[in-house]
C-alpha cells in the first residue's frame, strides 16, 4: 500500500494522508466495512507523526467515509448517503431495543415505555427551544457566522458577542451573558473570557478548524500569481496567516488587506488573480470582480468532537 507522501511539496502532510486513504478507498483497495490500519501502524508506515494520521481519520469521519468504534477500529463506511443513514437507523434502534429490555426487567410494559419515552422527548425539546446560548469570539466576521452556522434544529437560540466588546464594556453586556444557559467560545480565548466571568459562569470551549477544502485550494495556487487576503479585522487575517504556517504554507506570498487600510475594494480585486476572503467579505468582493479570477473563502469550522461535546452540553441544560 504505497502512499505518495511529499514532504516539500507545500500540501500538509496530514492532507496527502487524507487524499491516499480518499484513493485507495476509491480504487477498490479498501471496500466498504474494511478495517483500517490503527494510527499508529500507519504512522510507522508513512514515518509521519500518529497525530498527522489522526487528523486526516478525523477529517473523514467527519465526513462520513470511516467510522470509529471504541474498542475495534477504524472501518470504511458505505459513501451512499441513504445506505449510511439506514445504518445509523438501525444503531439506534439496537440502542433502543436496550433501554426497552430494561424498561421490561424493571416491570414496566412496553405501552409504558413508549408513553415515557415521547413525553421525555417532548420535555427535552421544550427544553432546548428555551435554551439562551452566547457565542464570544474575538472578531465579528467568525462570531456572527458561527452564530448562524451553530444554530440547532431544536431552536436553540445563539448570541453573537465579541470578547473585544465585552472586555471594554462589561457592566453593559455581562447580565445578559450571566443570564444565558451556556457560553461558549474557543479554545484560544477560554483563559481570557474564564477571567472576564469568573465564577459567576460556565464556559464550554470548543476547536475551531480550518476547512480542509481551504488549505488544499490555497496550496495548489499556481506560482506566481498575486494573491490577496480580504478581510474586516486584522485579527481575522492573523489567524489565517497563522492557520496557514500550521499547514506548513506560511512561504506563500499573500498580501493582507482590512477595512482599517484606506484603499478602494475595487481596486484591490483588480490587482488581485487570486482572492481569499472572509466570509463577511465575499459578497463585496464578488461584486468588483471584472475579470477571471479565484475566489477563496477561508471557512472555519468546528471539530467532531467540539460539535458533540456541545450537543451533549445542550442537552444536559436544565437537566430535571
Amino acid at each position: 500500500m504505497p502512499f505518495p507522501i511529499v514532504r516539500k511539496n507545500g500540501i500538509p502532510l496530514y492532507i496527502q494522508v487524507k487524499e491516499a486513504v480518499l484513493a485507495e478507498i476509491k480504487t477498490g483497495v479498501w471496500k466498504t466495512g474494511d478495517k483500517l490500519p490503527t494510527e499508529r501502524e500507519l504512522s510507522e508506515k508513512l514515518k509521519v507523526s500518529r497525530n498527522t494520521v489522526s487528523q486526516a481519520y478525523q477529517e473523514l469521519e467527519a465526513e462520513g467515509v470511516l467510522s470509529s468504534v471504541q474498542g475495534r477500529g477504524t472501518f470504511v463506511c458505505d459513501r451512499d448517503d441513504a445506505v449510511r443513514i439506514e445504518n445509523r437507523k438501525e444503531l439506534l434502534l439496537k440502542i433502543i431495543d436496550v433501554a426497552m429490555e430494561e424498561g421490561l426487567q424493571l416491570g414496566f410494559t412496553l405501552e409504558e415505555f413508549a408513553e415515557f419515552a415521547t413525553e421525555r422527548a417532548r420535555q427535552k425539546l421544550e427544553i432546548l427551544s428555551k435554551v439562551r446560548v452566547v457565542f464570544i469570539e474575538c472578531n465579528r466576521e467568525q462570531v456572527d457566522y458561527f452564530s448562524k452556522k451553530l444554530q440547532f434544529d431544536s431552536g436553540v437560540s445563539i448570541a453573537p458577542l465579541v470578547l473585544e466588546d465585552l472586555s471594554k464594556d462589561t457592566d453593559r453586556y455581562l447580565p445578559d451573558v450571566v443570564a444565558s444557559d451556556l457560553v461558549i467560545t474557543t479554545f484560544f480565548h477560554y483563559d481570557e473570557v474564564k477571567e472576564l466571568l469568573g465564577s459567576r459562569k460556565n464556559v464550554l470551549a470548543i476547536s475551531l478548524d480550518p476547512q480542509l477544502e481551504t488549505i488544499v485550494r490555497i496550496a495548489r495556487i499556481p506560482m506566481g500569481r498575486k494573491i490577496g487576503l480580504v478581510s474586516k479585522s486584522e485579527n481575522f487575517a492573523g489567524k489565517v496567516l497563522l492557520a496557514l504556517k500550521n499547514a506548513g504554507l506560511d512561504g506563500v506570498d499573500i498580501r493582507v488587506f482590512t477595512q482599517k487600510m484606506e484603499m478602494d475594494i475595487a481596486d484591490i480585486v483588480h490587482s488581485l488573480d487570486v482572492i481569499i476572503c472572509s466570509p463577511g467579505r465575499r459578497r463585496e468582493v464578488e461584486q468588483h470582480m471584472t475579470r477571471r479570477q479565484e475566489i477563496i473563502e477561508f471557512v472555519y469550522k468546528p471539530d467532531v468532537a467540539s460539535i458533540n461535546l456541545l450537543r451533549a452540553a445542550l442537552i444536559d441544560l436544565r437537566r430535571q
